[in-house]
């Protein structure tokens, strides 16, 4: 029998091999700042700049670098990623940067136009999403699947999902599975030592202390969700962000607020009158809403089911405040399970 433990460390590294071979020419854009470069930062003496999109990729590039690179994180706390735009002198930040990382598969929507430009412009990019092994928005398995613990991450969808087009293009959200997040250490650390120069050694130490932090961080998760019947292991979120989190621990999304993996969708009065219905017939008992947005439309759909729906604030796109408890990554997600876990059980 393979545990949950060994599963997810097979799983990790099958993502990550994947990648990481897949790196220059996939993911990395750019030429001009690698490792055996005369102008790299890492062998001038001079600290690169790392620049990263949101605060949950900049918590674990961190982790990763240590005091080896200068990171800077682009959207503020409690910014929406799907909603963010850029001032000009956060442009010319990207433009200045040794090594841009962002989540990618469209998650900062206001940041396409630049990202894209950056590698004409001698700045290499990395998008973690489509390195992790992304699949389709509405193309999570189920709450049951056998395959769910044991099947490698990326095996099936390491070139997309074929399911992408019909299912309106690939999840962004792969920071809700902690075990890619593992995985992306690995790549951050390798794309950081091919981009700047610096320590390859150092970095895959850092990389590897955050995958078993994480893991360390996955089985407290188990031990919080674990609490409470079966069948409340049942999701409805404010939009699509939780489908990797239902499916690394065991729940089923039955519903949304607003449709798609985007919070700019806009629902419908038909759709919120049939997720009404959802609730009361799967007897619901929360609506998670991201901190990011706005629950004015999860509690009109709680008084719209008319029954004792709770409406309950996660951090998922963007890392908390001081004193929040989701002030790093780990402890984010950490802090999420244990609000599912209350609102779920009662």
């Amino acid at each position: 029998m393979v545990t949950r433990r060994h599963a997810t460390t097979r799983r990790h590294r099958a993502v990550a091999a994947v990648a990481v071979a897949l790196l220059a020419g996939l993911v990395l854009a750019g030429c001009g700042s690698g490792a055996g470069d005369e102008g790299s930062a890492g062998t001038t003496g001079r600290r690169p700049t790392i620049v990263v999109t949101t605060g949950i990729l900049g918590d674990l590039t961190g982790e990763v670098v240590g005091d080896l690179a200068d990171v800077e994180v682009l959207l503020p706390p409690g910014a929406d990623p799907h909603a963010f735009e850029p001032s000009a002198s956060q442009v010319a930040e990207l433009r200045d940067a040794d090594l841009v990382i962002a989540n990618g598969l469209g998650l900062e929507a206001g940041l396409v136009e630049v990202l894209d430009d950056l590698p004409a412009q001698g700045v290499p990019v990395l998008e973690i999403g489509p390195a992790v092994s992304p699949v389709a928005v509405g193309a999570h398995p189920h709450a049951g699947d056998d395959h769910a613990d044991d099947e490698p991450a990326g095996d099936d969808h390491a070139d997309g999902d074929d399911h992408a087009d019909e299912a309106g293009g690939l999840d962004p959200h792969v920071w809700m599975d902690l075990d890619r997040m593992a995985a992306a250490a690995t790549i951050v650390a390798d794309a950081v030592a091919t981009e700047t120069g610096l320590d390859r050694a150092a970095l895959t130490a850092g990389a590897d202390a955050f995958a078993e932090a994480a893991y360390r961080a996955d089985e407290e998760m188990q031990a919080a969700l674990a609490r409470g019947p079966d069948e409340r292991r049942v999701l409805v979120t404010n939009h699509d962000s939780l489908g990797y989190f239902a499916d690394r621990y065991g729940f089923e999304v039955v519903g949304t607020v607003v449709p798609g993996a985007s919070t700019q969708a806009e629902p419908s009065a038909a759709g919120i009158a049939e997720l009404a219905d959802t609730i009361r017939a799967r007897q619901v008992p929360a609506i998670f809403v991201e901190t990011t947005d706005s629950t004015e439309l999860a509690r009109t759909l709680a008084d719209e089911a008319g029954t004792d729906v709770e409406v309950v604030t996660l951090h998922t796109g963007s890392l908390g405040e001081p004193g929040s408890g989701a002030e790093t990554y780990l402890t984010m997600m950490t802090s999420n399970a244990e609000r599912i876990a209350g609102a779920l059980t009662g």
